[in-house]
């Protein structure tokens, strides 16, 4: 089977791609396998200007889960271009950058600088970080806000697939998946995680110094797919779905929902080099399941409705 897949501009040798946070800027990795393995990495999330992030600690292991608190901790963009970017296999395996702003204007301001570099396959917007301008509350909250930023990265990317992350923390995901398809967005991935906290019973403390903190990994699998689903059903433009895949089978679940590709995050926690793993996988779990293309695979979910 050919397991390439080709959508908004993008064309990869798999749909297997890493989650942004999870896989650091991909090399990192590179004792655990081989990057050109994998149809895409996307890159820790990427500002204007260096992020010191939040303070320790930001990590929590929760049952089937983990909680993170790191506050998007980065170099900056320039630094990511000078120091990173030029390390990775850009021409046989797709770079998106996710890219974090506290504003409309500076989203598109980096939109723009990442607009005229041929190693930047794809940019992925993360509106789950706060607007300063409108008391701290997050982009993704708002389908109005949620626009906004979509439309300033469009205007400012060039021909680079604009793919937005919409965030699970929200009453009605379909409404914000259709604000950002009418906005110009050419992708969409979802989940990022789901707002959560721990407490330390013995010391009577938070487990996050930040107390709130995003769930990942299997825990959040289920409101991962159900989200595919309806945003699958709000929307025409194509989807990349995330949220607790740990295997191949994991993969053949958002495709079969309607994703056109993946991203592997927490389980690359689990073990590093669970990608690399799942991309030497898929074809037999492809075999398994009677799966010979992504056209007809693809979306076949059979809903009885009664």
């Amino acid at each position: 089977m050919d397991l390439s897949v080709s959508f908004a501009g993008l064309t990869l040798k798999n749909p297997l791609l890493t989650a942004s946070g999870t896989f650091g800027y991909g090399l990192e990795f590179v004792d655990y396998g081989d990057l050109r393995e994998l149809g895409g990495i996307v890159v820790k999330g990427t500002s204007l200007t260096p992020r010191q992030g939040n303070p320790m600690p930001r990590v929590a292991e929760t049952p089937a889960g983990m909680l993170n608190a790191i506050g998007l901790q980065n170099p900056g963009v320039e630094t990511f271009l000078t120091d990173y970017l030029p390390r990775l296999p850009w021409r046989e395996t797709a770079v998106i950058v996710n890219i974090y702003a506290c504003d409309a204007a500076e989203f598109g301001e980096l939109a723009g600088i990442l607009a005229v570099e041929e190693g930047v396959a794809a940019l992925e917007v993360n509106i789950s970080c706060p607007n300063v301008k409108a008391g701290g509350i997050a982009f993704g909250q708002d389908p109005l806000m949620a626009a906004q930023v979509t439309e300033a990265v469009k205007k400012r990317a060039g021909n680079k697939p604009v793919i937005v992350k919409l965030s699970p923390n929200v009453t009605d995901i379909a409404a914000l998946a259709r604000a950002c398809e009418v906005a110009g967005a050419d992708a969409l991935s979802l989940i990022n995680t789901v707002s959560g906290m721990a407490v330390d019973v013995r010391r009577r403390k938070p487990r996050l110094a930040n107390v709130i903190g995003g769930l990942s990994g299997p825990a959040i699998k289920p409101v991962a797919l159900r989200c595919l689903h309806q945003a699958r059903g709000a929307v025409k433009i194509p989807l990349i779905g995330m949220g607790g895949i740990a295997s191949a089978e994991d993969v053949l679940e958002f495709i079969l929902v309607g994703a056109h590709a993946v991203q592997i995050g927490t389980a690359n926690f689990l073990r590093p080099d669970m990608s690399f793993r799942i991309a030497r996988e898929l074809p037999g779990a492809c075999a398994c399941f009677c799966v010979d293309s992504w056209e007809s695979f693809r979306g076949s979910l059979i809903v009885e409705k009664g």
